[in-house]
């Protein structure tokens, strides 16, 4: 029997947690529509000369930077690299934006500075109510390039604002997280696949 304050009860609460919100992520019909919709964007965005920008805070900003990673050196198999920026990563350009303007502005400047009408920006907010992702996601809709969030607990306000808004089951911050590396792992995938077929 296991103890009820054991690591290894912890974990089998973690698993079964996940995997709870994993059947109802798999069960949202709507959830895997708008999925696969922002998937078909990110792929035109690529074919048509774009770039993805990812943002976050926290471990959305881990998050942000380990999905860019994949994007330009690869998730699955040898390719050409495909552009994209983590917006979380360069100290000097986030403590002058958040010294000199607020930390809720440190994402959609550089947004300001970067977007072109074919990119696409992927901004990651377990809440949906991160001020700094907002920004962004409003510098979107000026710009009028679409926007894509990974967000949790109904969507909050980042919901409205983003054109693919994929709110993801679970009543964890950390079951949260996993379902967003899920997502984000499947629209490097997706791609993939699209861009670099398989040779049969």
């Amino acid at each position: 029997m296991i103890n009820a304050h054991s690591p290894a009860q912890t974990l089998q609460t973690n698993i079964n947690q996940s995997l709870r919100a994993k059947a109802a992520l798999l069960d949202d019909a709507g959830l895997m529509a708008t999925f696969a919709a922002a998937a078909t964007h990110v792929i035109a965005c690529y074919r048509a000369g774009g770039r993805l920008y990812v943002a976050g805070n926290g471990g959305s900003a881990a998050d942000s930077q380990h999905l860019a990673a994949e994007f330009v050196s690869k998730l699955a198999r040898d390719r050409n690299p495909l552009p994209a920026e983590a917006l979380t990563t360069d100290t000097s350009i986030l403590t002058a934006i958040g010294n000199d303007y607020g930390y809720e502005h440190v994402f959609s400047r550089q947004l300001i500075a970067k977007l072109r009408p074919n990119d696409v920006f992927l901004g990651i907010t377990t809440s949906g109510k991160s001020k700094n992702v907002l920004a962004a996601l409003e510098v979107c809709k000026k710009a009028g390039v679409k926007s894509i969030v990974f967000t949790g607990f109904g969507g909050g306000p980042a919901a409205d604002l983003a054109d693919f808004s994929l709110a993801v089951p679970g009543d964890r911050t950390s079951t949260i997280q996993e379902l967003h590396i899920m997502l984000a792992h499947s629209i490097c995938e997706s791609v993939e696949l699209a861009l670099f077929p398989m040779e049969a």
